[in-house]
């Protein structure tokens, strides 16, 4: 079958992460929105020519589901965060939820695509290319400005985590080698 991972979504309530999920998904963008609590699905896809299966789970933002992150980062693989650029407010808890994975995990750094939604809605913009810029090469990690609504970098930051993804499995077999060769404890801080 070839690799199976685990994506998360994770980012403030509004900022179209079910919307990226379906259009991901099945190509077609959502009118109606209806809060999502919690939901899963999954799809194979190619990339550099090597299929993987991707269980996605498009999680709730609303505060009060908030005490659940932990579990979504806790069971996750790897994490496209999602703000809109029609909203400051969702790009200021960006960091919330980048250090939430970084916790969890108890890594330095660890596989995430930044997401900032909605680039289309140009003259209800809030936050600027540049700002997301710095702020990721603050963080040290990739971003894309998506458009759910004309399926703009979708397929490319799921494809951007698999990447990142692959490249974490591959050093962290190599390190388990290593350690079998020289004793040497295998660390799963990337």
């Amino acid at each position: 079958m070839g690799d199976r991972f685990k994506i998360v979504l994770l980012g403030d309530a509004g900022t179209g992460k079910s919307a990226i999920t379906v259009m991901f998904l099945q190509g077609k963008f959502i009118q109606k929105y209806d809060p999502t609590l919690e939901e899963t699905y999954r799809k194979t896809i190619e990339i550099e020519n090597k299929s993987c299966l991707l269980d996605i789970l498009d999680t709730a933002g609303q505060e009060s589901y908030h005490t659940m992150e932990s579990r979504y980062v806790r069971n996750g693989d790897g994490f496209l965060i999602v703000y809109s650029t029609t909203s400051k407010s969702s790009f200021e808890k960006i960091e919330a939820f980048y250090d939430l994975v970084l916790r969890v995990k108890d890594c330095s750094s660890y596989p995430i695509v930044l997401m900032g939604n909605k680039c289309d809605l140009v003259d209800e913009r809030e936050v600027s290319t540049e700002d997301a810029k710095k702020l990721t090469e603050k963080l040290s990690c990739q971003f894309l400005e998506t458009s759910a609504l004309k399926n703009e970098n979708i397929k490319e930051s799921f494809s951007a985590l698999v990447l990142q993804l692959r490249k974490k499995w591959e050093e962290e077999g190599l390190n388990k080698k290593k350690k079998k060769k020289n004793g040497v404890p295998f660390c799963r801080r990337v």
